[in-house]
């Protein structure tokens, strides 16, 4: 017989689930006649061209689901046995439209939604600022308003915005308000670029299936590699689907910058006050959203300790309770767990 999964602390600890994912009717709109117009890039246009319009049992969920903040989404969490969802506007959030009026309006309006949520069900959601980084001024303002009159725990940037990244001088503002605030930032997929995507879709590998993780992982290492921790030591980075990777690679990618720092091949790449293994346990979090894998959460906790692991289910995109059930039966210690599921969340995000 199945176990049944049950909130309240089962096991001796509560699930906090870290990238759990939610639309609103206009800002689906607004992708899909970018889409419509031709103005989408590739990855849009392949993401919400699939996601807003196919009639199939997956997408019909996934939309249906995304657009619900309330009995529906806490039936899928009482059902996975999830305590608390921390909540985000979906990619690519409103990162893709180029009226910024309407960007920054639409992000504004989720943010009340999601903060009406909150309220609705104050023991099961948390919530995470949208931003329009296209007007990072406004963004550093949105976030205070997230953080001091809404009460919401982090940030989430959808990663490039329109083939620009956090890195680049023009988004400072943002990262100064993360650290500044203590907002944790979270990097979300979205498809790759056109100056990146090359032939990915007609591979079908531009998804989440392989195209998210390097788009994100190489946003993330722009950051590790170009001194921006060494700026703001306290800026609290957060990535999920295994940390985008990172902590496989880390011995390769610290090996083979710091040749390139020497070289003096690349003349952005600067030498740093640490290794980049020491930002990767220093300033960065990981969370397993999509990758329900013992083995690889060992890996993270391993390469960047067990107190920067979060557990993430990826809801609605993937929504299967076993999972859970396979997660709660890792080989770990008891301990070990209770940081996972609980409270490496609740420190992180101060809730």
């Amino acid at each position: 017989m199945t176990t049944e999964l049950k909130t309240g602390g089962q096991y001796g600890y509560l699930r906090i689930a870290t990238e759990e994912a939610f639309a609103t009717a206009e800002q689906i709109d607004a992708i899909l006649r970018l889409v419509a117009e031709g103005r989408a890039d590739k990855g849009t246009v392949s993401l919400w061209g699939f996601y807003g319009t196919s009639p199939s049992e997956r997408t019909t969920f996934i939309r249906e689901r995304l657009l619900d903040l309330g009995e529906l989404r806490v039936q899928a969490m009482d059902e996975c046995g999830i305590d608390k969802a921390v909540l985000a506007l979906t990619s690519p959030g409103v990162q893709s439209l180029f009226d910024l009026d309407e960007a920054r309006g639409i992000a504004a309006r989720a943010n009340d939604r999601l903060k009406d949520a909150c309220e609705r069900y104050p023991t099961r959601f948390v919530g995470m600022t949208a931003v329009c980084p296209q007007d990072p001024e406004w963004s550093a303002q949105e976030l205070r308003r997230g953080k001091e009159e809404l009460g919401f725990a982090g940030v989430q940037i959808n990663s490039h915005t329109q083939g620009h990244y956090l890195d680049e001088e023009q988004f400072d503002p943002i990262l100064r308000a993360c650290a500044d605030m203590d907002i944790p930032l979270y990097i979300h997929p979205q498809g790759p670029p056109d100056g990146m995507i090359g032939g990915m879709v007609e591979a079908g590998l531009e998804g989440a299936v392989f195209g998210f993780a390097m788009e994100t992982s190489y946003h993330a290492l722009r950051l590790l590699t170009t001194g921006v921790f060494d700026r703001y030591p306290s800026l609290k980075l957060v990535l999920g689907h295994g940390c985008e990777g990172l902590p496989f690679w880390i011995d390769r990618f610290n090996y083979m910058f710091n040749a390139g720092v020497r070289s003096q091949r690349y003349p952005r790449l600067k030498p740093l006050r640490h290794s980049l293994h020491h930002y990767l346990r220093t300033n960065v979090w990981g969370t397993n959203s999509g990758l329900p894998s013992p083995a690889s959460i060992k890996l993270l906790m391993e390469v960047m300790g067990e107190d920067r692991v979060c557990y993430a289910m990826d809801y609605p995109y993937q929504f299967v309770p076993d999972e859970v059930r396979l997660l709660d039966a890792m080989d770990i210690s008891h301990e070990q767990k209770v940081k996972f599921f609980q409270t490496n969340a609740e420190k992180l995000f101060g809730i």
